[in-house]
């Protein structure tokens, strides 16, 4: 058994950091990673290579626009296979970086390998190299993250579907692309694929897409999306999978009744479950939620004293900045002033469609089932001067405000760089000001920002 003063399990935007600022203090840290490559999600199949892809295909589509600016570009042709090279080139760097910021640390065991409880500060692993490891120390910290969700649908074992992580390792266009799940994911691969030149059909069980979202966001959506070129089949749901000689099959049961998507690729991303079910956290008296999450406190503790999760495993918002602020929130606690919790924190984020969601706070739904008296701003991106010069007027801006306080509850920016403009709405509600100090703010013409005076101006 070797003995450290610590233990991390991940090394994703939670586990990574807080590994480093341990070992920095002289602790002796054991870093365990499952993956054969460090960084997590995010940089290996998560937001570093979707977004590097999703940058092409905006140029693919913006080269198709080009004579809308005055600009002759000729017929347009995607090399998916250099595309490909350029996003692992992305993450082999960003990875890489990863590695070497956590093995210049003399007091850091970087192991590789896959982990298991057997006991509150007992873990065993199973090398990736061959053999076992046993270790044991005083505090561990879980960043384990999440995993696809494989539905139960009768024939998928039969054919070989792809996840994000696949999908994005083709060398050629698909020519038809069928997506299971209208999602995050579902969006941004469908509108991705689409722009490469692909043939894509998304199938969402539920009424809607983004079923967390306004309604009117989502139909905002859906007509982007469709604009473009992508089916999209609500109310939907696939209930059967066959090979179709070379190609893929999916049987669904819709609002007209049965129907057969043929396709040359499919795609599985209905959502994504806790990596906790090969932890051995029962083992070690962790307490999980009913959906499988590690059951944390404001301040990240487990029901184990000494163990804490931080990121996607926690069942916290599954985004790459949360996990890095779960970072901050023990670390704090640990070696600061030990007020750091996740109560009360506001949690944006982007969908990176193009144009893009940015969302932040409550929606307009949301607000209204908590008890608030609303009031909504809202704004077509064609009263956006900096959207109509760009030519990128589709979308929305939507505030939703307390109509006793004059606080903002949250936005929904369905626009060009909806994400940096939401972003703004953000730092206005962590300074808790009222929409009046938007709608009179100075803000630099002509910037998108500076439609917030136009968008906050509709309350008047």
């Amino acid at each position: 058994m070797k003995e450290f003063d610590a233990i991390v399990i991940g090394t994703g935007q939670g586990g990574k950091p807080l590994a480093g600022a341990l070992a920095r203090r002289g602790q002796r840290v054991a870093v365990i990673e499952k993956a054969p490559r460090v960084g997590g999600t995010c940089v290996i199949d998560g937001c570093t290579p979707t977004k590097t892809m999703i940058a092409s295909a905006r140029v693919a589509h913006l080269a198709r626009r080009a004579a809308d600016f005055g600009v002759e570009v000729g017929e347009v042709e995607v090399d998916l296979a250099r595309v490909r090279e350029r996003k692992r080139s992305m993450v082999d760097a960003w990875s890489g970086g990863s590695r070497r910021g956590l093995e210049k640390w003399d007091t850091l065991d970087l192991i590789f390998g896959h982990a298991r409880f057997t006991g509150p500060h007992e873990i065993e692993v199973e090398l990736s190299e061959g053999g076992m490891e046993a270790l044991r120390a005083p505090s561990i910290f879980i960043n384990t993250g999440t995993h696809n969700f494989v539905p139960p649908i009768d024939g998928l074992d039969e054919v070989a579907w792809l996840d994000n992580a696949s999908l994005m390792e083709l060398g050629e266009v698909p020519r038809h692309l069928i997506i299971l799940g209208g999602g995050f994911l579902g969006m941004e691969f469908g509108q991705m694929f689409r722009r490469f030149g692909a043939e894509v059909t998304v199938v969402e069980a539920a009424p809607r897409i983004l079923g967390r979202e306004d309604e009117d966001v989502a139909e905002g959506v859906c007509e982007i999306l469709e604009g473009e070129g992508v089916r999209i089949l609500t109310g939907t749901r696939a209930v059967g999978v066959e090979p179709d000689g070379s190609a893929v099959a999916v049987r669904a049961e819709g609002p007209g009744g049965e129907l057969r998507i043929e396709g040359s690729h499919l795609m599985v991303a209905v959502g994504r479950r806790p990596s906790t079910a090969d932890l051995g956290v029962e083992t070690a008296g962790i307490e999980l939620t009913e959906r499988g999450f590690v059951k944390v406190d404001d301040e990240l503790r487990t029901s184990v004293d000494g163990v804490w999760a931080l990121g996607d495993v926690n069942g916290g918002p599954p985004f790459t900045h949360t996990s890095y602020d779960d970072y901050r929130i023990v670390e704090r606690n640990l070696f600061g002033d030990g007020k750091g919790t996740r109560a009360g924190r506001i949690v944006p984020f982007t969908m990176f469609i193009d144009p893009q969601l940015g969302r932040v706070g409550l929606t307009e739904a949301a607000a209204r089932e908590a008890g608030h008296e609303v009031r909504v701003a809202r704004i077509p991106m064609s009263r956006v001067a900096r959207a109509v010069e760009a030519d990128e007027t589709r979308g929305f801006m939507k505030a939703v405000v307390d109509a006793e306080t004059d606080r903002i509850l949250g936005a929904a920016i369905l626009g060009i760089e909806g994400g940096e403009v939401a972003t703004v709405i953000q730092v206005a509600m962590m300074g808790n000001l009222p929409w009046t100090t938007l709608r009179d703010a100075t803000i630099a013409h002509p910037t998108l920002s500076e439609s917030l005076n136009n968008l906050f101006m509709t309350l008047d």
